[in-house]
């Protein structure tokens, strides 16, 4: 009965994986029933690295070329079996063949906005995202921590706990470094480098070499940026007070044109003014130099009507453009208007 089972068996006397498919990081060859003979060939193409597992237990690690199993070829098992230098029985062994090749273009990024402190605008949220390349530097270490016994394990499976890896990383070394975002932002490369440091040991911890990794965008959401935009405009624009006369300005033509867009200021502009004087002050104001400074002990110069006036004329435009709020622009007025009494 014994001999009838031992010629029902099957023998493995060539053990190689060909990688039908990309994408696949680890691949169990399939032993079923089967055992391998004593003296079989093992081949171990360029770009992997196979792995003999004993219940359970890692065994040898083979990189690539061909080798012929025998005591002498594979001494952890051998070990492990109490194999004496005369054994040529077929044995069992889970055999673990891993691709070693860099998987490219592996992309990385923030599902949604983070929140970090920023020196500059104090509490912001980002967005990142860019690319990095890895392969499996430490099979055993894989195996153990990663793909198990399992029968595949494929680059998809592990690319969400790359990604969430990262982005954690990337958070932290926002926190850790002090960089402003706007410094950050246009240092992209340097910020590429840093991460890459940061998660390198990450990365080997499970058995895998990150090779590269590049930053290709730091933004902020849509409503920040619109705010940020704004700050850069005005930091843009230098000396307010003559930008704002030169807004007046164009603007005093279109209220012109509106029928009753001089007199919407709600203080009859058109009851003693003309247009020409208006325009005529704004534009000489423009390009007036600033005036010497008074004494404290000299009498505050008298504001005529005509200043007044001109005067809320030029706040005016600067709400209707958006430059100044409403109830900043009463506010004033109310304030000019006692100057009158």
């Amino acid at each position: 009965m014994a001999l009838m089972d031992f010629i029902k068996k099957q023998f493995i006397d060539i053990l190689q994986w060909t990688e039908d498919s990309d994408g696949t990081l680890a691949w169990r060859f399939p032993m079923a029933e089967m055992e391998i003979q004593n003296g079989a060939s093992l081949t171990v193409r360029d770009s992997q690295t196979a792995l003999f597992v004993n219940e359970g237990t890692v065994a040898d690690v083979f990189g690539p070329g061909m080798y012929k199993l025998t005591t002498q070829t594979l001494p952890v098992l051998t070990y492990l079996k109490n194999w004496d230098k005369l054994f040529e029985s077929p044995f069992k062994s889970d055999v673990y063949f891993f691709s070693t090749r860099t998987q490219l273009d592996q992309k990385w990024g923030t599902p949604n906005p983070i929140t970090i402190r920023d020196k500059d605008f104090g509490i912001v949220r980002l967005r990142a995202f860019g690319i990095y390349s890895y392969r499996i530097a430490d099979p055993k270490a894989f195996y153990q921590k990663i793909s198990g016994t399992r029968e595949t394990y494929t680059r998809d499976e592990l690319e969400g706990q790359l990604r969430n890896t990262m982005v954690a990383g990337m958070t932290d070394l926002f926190g850790e470094s002090g960089v402003a975002f706007i410094d950050m932002a246009a240092n992209q490369d340097e910020f590429g480098k840093a991460m890459k440091a940061k998660m390198e040991p990450v990365f080997a911890d499970f058995g895998l070499a990150l090779d590269s990794l590049v930053v290709q965008n730091v933004s902020l959401p849509e409503e920040l940026q619109k705010i940020l935009d704004q700050k850069i405009g005005m930091n843009m624009i230098g000396d307010m007070g003559k930008f704002t006369q030169y807004q007046v300005a164009n603007s005093i033509p279109l209220a012109a044109q509106n029928e009753g867009g001089m007199a919407g200021l709600g203080v009859g502009v058109g009851a003693g003014v003309g247009f020409g004087q208006v325009m005529g002050q704004a534009m000489a104001q423009a390009v007036q130099p600033a005036p010497a400074p008074v004494a404290a002990s000299a009498p505050a110069a008298a504001i005529s009507a005509d200043d007044v006036v001109a005067t809320i004329e030029k706040l005016h435009g600067l709400m209707e453009k958006g430059i100044l709020a409403k109830e900043e622009f009463e506010a004033k007025k109310a304030e000019l208007l006692k100057k009158l009494v």
